[in-house]
């Protein structure tokens, strides 16, 4: 059972909306209704669509078949766009293959999408989708550099690969090696490289794998860019089935890379899915990609390679050799252990062709013998020792010609049963007849063939050093084309058909005398202009008469057509054409004729409405489309042509060129100011070609005025600048020009004014005296502020007054890390106001002056710490002050000055004079010291040398003492002294070495006065080795039930408890304490029961015979609560007996004093529960449980949560 669920896609209103699962993976179905009438059902896809990769240009289509009772009606849409225009889109049904066709011809790139189609009828609705991907023109093998056209096809994917389709393939120069060559190289196993180079004729092997290695550098290092790892390259090679392939391993970076197939640099189509019809199909498996080609034809050799994006991975050569069967392999039918033989001969000398058993393919081993006859026509497969399982069919292909038969293995009737029987002697199978006699005639005939051959180019030899050279034609230089101008008209052009011979292969430029008749320039197809005058030549080696036809009949001058001969030629002059000059013209002396067509027409002509409207300019802004038509009458053999400033567009990128039978359309997308420019169309037919030009104007906002900025004049109260219109005006006039201005060192630009567009200078009056200011100009039109122009170094208003030395600089303090200095301001500050000081230094010994700050970073103190300075290293100082217009003059240098500490008596930081250490441990002492010089360090121990087994560690600035192990021996005052040239210090630090105490000895107690309890100890084993312990004693009563400590700090053995009160129970623990810590507790026996108190009288009568104890019983019990949801709860209730009684909580009879969400406590006998926020889950019955000695007693109550 599938899961139901309601949709509301594909549903009207009232219907119910049930997903169903397809046999068809991909295809979505929705079933209208919960349970479909008898012999009725939902639509379904029997065959879905192909997701399809396909040329622009080429005929897409996609192939569905659908099921369903009542029969569905099918329909398409894609998701971005409509399918509605029947000129692109076409919908078609084959009722005999009940197949729906949706097809695309001249395909676009922006029909690129993907595609739904919908089966639907009264019971449900079958969807499927299917992506179209199309590739664009520019896609293919990289073109010859067009500078011009980079502008207008944007974005073009070009192939790194060298080798080019035949249309774009130029020339090679003599000796240049074709690129294909290094093409298979690259893809190629070491062992096929002598093959490869005999092929294309390279002998230089050191040179091939020196540039070979070099190539290969630079293809991995492209091939990383797309595929982590590419191995397993298998050449392509014809299969068993009739169909070739070639595959690879790749392991692609991004899985949604493009990979691209293209033969002899033209891109071809293929599809990825199985069972698909196209000839080109890709097969992956992993990491695997196998392509496969069928439907094998002699077309079909060439260069495969196969590109990821824009780099080859693999390359490889199909041949396919001239041979076919002249013999084709026969049924064998064999006994079992008996050979058989398959045999056949070839048209043509074949060295291997390739075997396949039941589509595996078969190499010479111990199983199959395959021999090849000396004249490599006669080629045999020989299956050794067959067997049961050997039966299936075999098949051989040489080329992509292939032949298979049956192997038939018979059971051996005269084998004995469980008994294998020996191997035969005798073979079965053979084609029957005598190859050898076949083999033989077919050699001879190709031996005569090419003795005929070579015969026809001895002749053809001969007969050319026998003829007298001709003599030389005189030459016409040919007239550079005129570029067309709008609206006016090309001649038409006159070709000239090349001289066959019989062989069918072109002969030399060059005509020789013979002594027989013939025709030396003979007729041509010739395109003529209606109501022009046309005119047919042929001329003859000798002179001879000729007869001229019209579409097979004779003609004779008159009625517009004039017939002259004039030596060896003959002419025949039409007046004026018109359409029934048009025909098949024949020129016939003898034996000899030539015929040529005369096809009459006009050339390509404008409405000139048309042409007016279309030569006024197109004016749009930056990032808008610019679009451009032109209609024009329907013509055959219409070529229509657009251009931008003289070169060609191409469709594609920001392109978009629509073609019509009647008009065509130019479509710039986000156009730029480089887009600008002079925009032409051209209709081309064989009769000639005119044109009609616009203007597209691309408006923006200026470019920046044209630099540098000159300075004209700069006094102490103004400056004066002058620039240069810019050379992009964005399309528009400039208006006018703003100026603004920045005072050096800072960060603000403020506007100074603007000036009219015939200006190009400014006068600053606003300035101060020896200050500096940057300038910048920005030119504005109607669209806009265009980028500024920026002086390129500060303008000082009037000339630079720099400012006189300060103070020599004097040394405040020196240390090992920082100089601190100080100096007087200049006594002259020349008018012109110190914004700030420059410190040099220079190091002792040198010459080199280093400043310690930017002149933009001035020091605005009279005093400045350095501290890039060397420990030990001598400088002397110099200062300068700093104006508006630069660093004045330098000061006297300061003394010679050593980077380092001054003298100082020793003195400690901050030491602790105390140290508890636990015994076993390791102890450190880590003392920092200040002095200078550095001191001499001493330790003592109680005023005595250290022992040897503690380590001292002395380092700059810090002294450590190790004790590695201490003992409690090691507790004493330890002494640290440090002494240099200018005093002494000493310090005293107490390290006490001591241990967790051990519990005191038994605890005892004694009443000796009424409500006063004397407690008394053993000491405790550590109390003589340490004389920092201590005791604390702690005390519990029965009343409170809580521990707390009572005395601290003693230093006895005793301890007097008072306010002790009769009928509660006391316990006492007596802990030792010391630097580390308590010790276990002693405990003391419980004090209320014991002998040793004082009988307590009251008025002469003894309380021995009173008594206080009683059963538990409840003085209030507990009542009924019923709070809301999450509200707080408090619920009492009062106990009373002697001895005090223990109190517990019950909910539904389960003890909660434990439970953590209940907050209980005993005061007295006042039992009381606590809930912060009451839960459903709290309500039930309560009950208290009160026990001691003597008996017990209980109360209840219910709880009742209101939600």
């Amino acid at each position: 059972m599938f899961r139901k669920s309601v949709v509301t896609d594909g549903t009207a209103t009232g219907q119910v909306g049930i997903k169903k699962k397809s046999k068809v993976p991909g295809v979505m179905i929705t079933q209208f209704i919960e349970t479909l009438p008898e012999g009725m059902s939902h639509p379904d896809f029997t065959r879905k669509p192909i997701a399809l990769t396909i040329q622009e240009g080429k005929f897409a289509f996609f192939k569905a078949k659908v099921i369903g009772e009542p029969k569905p009606a099918v329909k398409w849409s894609r998701n971005n766009g409509d399918v509605s225009d029947t000129a692109r889109y076409q919908t078609k049904y084959d009722p005999n293959s009940d197949e729906h066709t949706f097809e695309m011809p001249n395909v676009m790139p922006d029909q690129a999408d993907t595609y739904k189609c919908f089966a639907t009828n009264e019971f449900g609705q079958a969807t499927v989708t299917v992506v179209l991907n199309v590739i664009e023109v520019g896609y293919k093998k990289n073109k010859a550099p067009q500078p011009a056209a980079e502008t207008i096809n944007k974005t073009v994917l070009k192939r790194k690969s060298k080798i080019r389709p035949k249309s774009e393939q130029t020339e090679r120069k003599e000796g240049e090696i074709d690129p294909k060559f290094w093409e298979l190289l690259l893809s190629a196993d070491k062992k096929d490289y002598e093959k490869i180079c005999s092929e294309f004729g390279v002998t230089d092997f050191r040179w091939m794998l020196k540039k070979l290695n070099e190539m290969k550098k630079e293809r991995e290092e492209e091939q990383a860019e797309f595929v982590k790892n590419l191995s397993n390259l298998r050449p392509i090679q014809v299969n068993a089935d009739g169909t070739a392939s070639f595959e690879l391993d790749m392991d692609l970076l991004d899985q949604s890379s493009s990979i691209f197939l293209y033969k002899d640099g033209e891109m071809i189509p293929y599809t990825k899915e199985l069972g698909d019809k196209m000839k080109h199909s890709l097969k992956t498996i992993g990491k695997k990609y196998v392509f496969s080609m069928r439907d094998l034809l002699p077309d079909d050799a060439g260069l495969y390679q196969l590109d990821v994006e824009d780099v080859n991975m693999f390359s490889t050569e199909f041949k396919i050799p001239a041979v076919d069967f002249l013999v084709k392999i026969q049924e064998v039918k064999a006994t079992e252990r008996e050979d058989a033989v398959f045999e056949c001969v070839l048209s043509n000398p074949f060295s291997k062709i390739l075997w396949f058993g039941k589509n595996l393919p078969l190499e010479q081993g111990d199983k199959y013998d395959i021999q090849v006859s000396e004249d490599k026509l006669i080629h045999r497969l020989v299956v050794k020792d067959c067997m049961v399982v050997d039966k299936g069919i075999y098949s051989c292909c040489a080329g992509i010609k292939s032949c298979n038969a049956w192997l038939i293995v018979e059971p051996d009737k005269d084998a004995q049963k469980g008994k294998k029987t020996a191997r035969k002697t005798t073979r079965a199978g053979g084609s029957g007849i005598d190859l050898q006699k076949i083999a033989e005639e077919q050699q001879n005939k190709l031996k005569k063939e090419r003795e005929e051959i070579k015969e026809q180019i001895q002749i053809a030899k001969e007969a050319a050093a026998a003829a007298p050279p001709p003599a030389p034609a005189p030459t016409k230089t040919p007239e550079a084309p005129k570029k067309p101008e709008p609206g006016k008209i090309n001649a038409p052009q006159v070709y000239q058909a090349s001289v066959q011979q019989k062989t069918g292969k072109t002969v030399s430029n060059n005509v020789y005398c013979c002594p027989d008749p013939g025709i030396t320039c003979g007729l041509s197809d010739t395109y003529c202009l209606r109501g022009k005058p046309a005119e047919l030549s042929v001329k003859m080696n000798m002179d001879c008469e000729g007869t001229w036809f019209k579409d097979g009949e004779q003609l004779s001058s008159g009625a517009g057509v004039t017939i002259s001969k004039d030596g060896m030629d003959h002419k025949l002059m039409i007046h004026s054409c018109q359409d029934d000059d048009s025909g098949v013209y024949r020129f016939v002396s003898g034996d000899l004729s030539s015929q040529g067509k005369v096809t009459v027409g006009d050339v390509p002509e404008f409405d000139p409405d048309d042409l007016h409207k279309f030569s006024k300019p197109v004016v749009i802004r930056v990032g808008q489309n610019a679009a451009f038509k032109m209609p024009f009458p329907p013509q055959e053999s219409l070529v229509v042509s657009w251009f931008k400033d003289g070169t060609e567009i191409k469709d594609g990128g920001g392109v978009k060129i629509l073609k019509e039978p009647n008009h065509s359309r130019l479509l710039l997308r986000d156009c730029l100011r480089t887009d600008a420019g002079e925009i032409k169309i051209q209709l081309s037919n064989p009769f000639g070609s005119v044109e009609a030009t616009s203007r597209l104007i691309v408006l923006d906002r200026p470019g920046p005025p044209e630099g540098p900025v000159e300075i004209v004049e700069s006094t102490s109260s103004m400056i004066e600048i002058q620039w240069k219109p810019p050379k992009d005006d964005g399309g528009s006039p400039v208006t006018n020009y703003i100026i603004e201005r920045q005072q050096a060192g800072q960060c603000l630009w403020s506007k100074l004014g603007d000036v009219s567009a015939d200006k190009t200078s400014f006068r600053d009056r606003n300035v101060t005296h020896g200050k500096k200011y940057n300038y910048r100009i920005s030119a504005e039109n109607p669209e806009g502020l265009g980028d500024p122009l920026e002086t390129a170094d500060s303008i000082m208003a009037g000339i630079m007054i720099l400012a006189g030395p300060p103070g020599a600089p004097k040394v405040v303090s020196a240390s090992k890390t920082c100089i601190n200095l100080t100096w007087t301001p200049p006594e002259d500050d020349r008018g012109v106001p110190i914004i700030g000081y420059q410190v040099e230094k220079r190091k002792k010994d040198t010459n080199h002056w280093i400043a310690l700050n930017a002149v933009n970073e001035p020091i605005k103190d009279v005093k400045y710490a350095v501290k890039d300075v060397t420990e030990g290293a001598e400088y002397e100082f110099r200062v300068s002050a700093i104006n508006e217009s630069g660093a004045g003059d330098l000061s006297p240098p300061s003394e010679m000055v050593c980077a380092k500490n001054p003298n100082m008596r020793p003195c400690f930081k901050d030491p602790e004079d105390f140290i508890v250490v636990r015994a076993g441990n390791s102890a450190r002492v880590k003392i920092l010291y200040e002095a200078e010089p550095p001191p001499e360090i001493t330790w003592l121990m109680d005023d005595e040398p250290i022992s040897p087994w503690i380590n001292i560690i002395n380092s700059e600035g810090m002294s450590q003492l190790v004790i590695p192990s201490s003992k409690r021996s090691d507790s004493a005052i330890y002494t640290i002294k440090a002494r240099n040239s200018v005093g002494e210090a000493s310090f005293d630090i107490e390290v006490r070495v001591t241990d967790e105490p051990k519990t005191p000895g038994p605890v005892e107690l004694e009443q000796t006065v009424q409500g006063k309890v004397v407690v008394s100890w053993a000491p405790s084993p550590d109390q003589e080795l340490d004389d920092r312990l201590c005791y604390m004693v702690a005390q519990y009563d029965s009343d409170t039930r809580v521990w707390k400590t009572v005395a601290d700090r003693l230093f006895t053995n005793t301890y007097t408890a008072n306010n002790i009160v009769s009928g509660v129970e006391y316990h006492f623990q007596v802990y030792a304490k010391n630097d580390m810590g308590l010790s276990d507790p002693s405990l003391s026996p419980t004090w209320g029961v014991n002998s040793n108190r004082v009988q307590s009288t009251s008025n002469g009568i003894t309380s021995a015979g009173l008594s206080f104890e009683r059963p538990p019983s409840i003085l209030v019990p507990l009542k009924v609560h019923t709070p809301p949801e999450g509200y707080q709860l408090y619920m009492t209730c009062a106990v009373r007996g002697y001895p005090t009684p223990t109190v517990s909580w019950h909910l539904n009879d389960i003890c909660i004093n434990f439970d953590r969400n209940y907050y209980i406590t005993n005061s007295f006998g006042v039992c009381s529960l606590y809930i912060l926020r009451v839960r459903p889950e709290d309500s039930g019955e309560y009950r208290v449980i009160a026990v001691n000695s003597l008996g017990k007693a209980e109360c209840s109550t219910k709880l009742f949560v209101k939600s």
